[in-house]
């Protein structure tokens, strides 16, 4: 296996509409080379740590770096923050797999040649206005959606979309935000009334032990935040839910994501994915993932049509179906490196 002899990362921030930014990072080995992608968002780590990591410790450590698999590289990409390491992890899954002329989805193990997809709908003032996007997203194509919910604005908007779509898989993200009094358990219990797919995040992260209680009286399964594989872990011995959603990002990439898969799908859990960023490269990544057969429910795996292309083709859903890129290696598109170079506004380049 060729050695890693270049290590570049740009932050790049879209040219136009809400001006989303994202770290990409790029790595290369012998003729060919390997991208990731990594959100700059409120709630995904610290950027400005996040870049330091890629420049003082994960691209130093890999260059150079004798590997024979994309798991070889673990210890490197350990050595900063989960979204940092998130975006290392892929560029080497897709540099490994298009040094070897293999697409990512068959390398991870995926048996899915297209993947259905789910949209994500964030509160709105007024419930019409919310029904109006979930009927927008059904109408896209979209099998699955997220809704997310906080005390106070959870019941009323669930009832509406459930009587508008008795059937339409819902998911309720509670983003942490609720606890086990009496009035949040109250709310909690009766969104189990509504035949939801999963109830997620409800509590704090590190409270797995309030999950397994509204798991144990709840017939809608309960999907903890994951961060890690420990986490996971206990919360499978804990019995603290029955739903996973994979966040490459809060994972810490492919690597991880994968065995997260595994020990869900060999627990009988409902598990889902989703991608980080706007470049679509992340979205590619997510692509792959939910190939795995233990992905059960409808994926966030698509870009929001309509803005500008990095990557060709478009990671797009039609009729609330992405196709599984097969015929090519690696992520299975082309990065417009060239139109990345124009907009980053930071650099770095590391090389042998």
């Amino acid at each position: 296996m060729p050695r890693i002899h270049g290590c570049d990362a740009f932050r790049v921030t879209m040219p136009r509409g809400r001006r989303p930014e994202s770290v990409l990072v790029r790595l290369a080995g012998g003729d060919a080379v390997g991208w990731g992608e990594m959100a700059v968002r409120d709630g995904a780590g610290d950027p400005g740590a996040a870049w330091a990591d890629i420049e003082t410790r994960m691209g130093p450590a890999l260059i150079g770096l004798d590997w024979e698999r994309p798991e070889d590289v673990s210890a490197a990409a350990d050595l900063g923050a989960r979204e940092a390491a998130a975006a290392v992890d892929t560029a080497c899954w897709d540099l490994w797999c298009r040094t070897r002329g293999l697409p990512l989805a068959h390398a991870l193990g995926g048996t899915r040649t297209s993947i259905v997809t789910g949209a994500r709908i964030s509160p709105e003032p007024a419930i019409d206005t919310v029904t109006a996007r979930v009927n927008k997203a059904v109408g896209a194509g979209h099998t699955r959606v997220t809704l997310d919910v906080r005390p106070g604005w959870d019941v009323e908007p669930v009832r509406a979309i459930r009587q508008a779509y008795p059937a339409l898989a819902l998911v309720a993200d509670a983003g942490h935000s609720y606890t086990e009094s009496p009035e949040h358990l109250a709310a909690l219990e009766a969104l189990d009334a509504y035949g939801l797919a999963a109830i997620e995040r409800p509590f704090p992260g590190g409270d797995l032990a309030a999950h397994a209680r509204l798991q144990a009286r709840a017939g809608t399964a309960v999907a903890p935040d994951v961060g890690d594989l420990e986490t996971l872990d206990a919360a499978l011995s804990m019995e603290a839910g029955r739903a996973l959603h994979l966040r490459l990002d809060r994972l810490g990439g492919l690597t991880a994501a994968r065995s997260a898969h595994d020990l869900a799908y060999a627990a009988g859990w409902d598990v889902w994915c989703s991608g980080s960023g706007a470049f679509g490269i992340g979205q590619a990544a997510a692509v792959a993932l939910a190939a795995l057969p233990g992905c059960t429910l409808p994926s966030d795996v698509s870009d929001p049509a309509g803005g500008p292309v990095f990557v060709t083709p478009p990671v797009r859903s039609s009729g609330g179906v992405v196709g599984v890129p097969l015929t090519q290696p690696g992520l299975g598109h082309e990065i417009d490196e060239a139109r990345i170079e124009r907009l980053a506004t930071r650099r770095l380049r590391l090389s042998t």
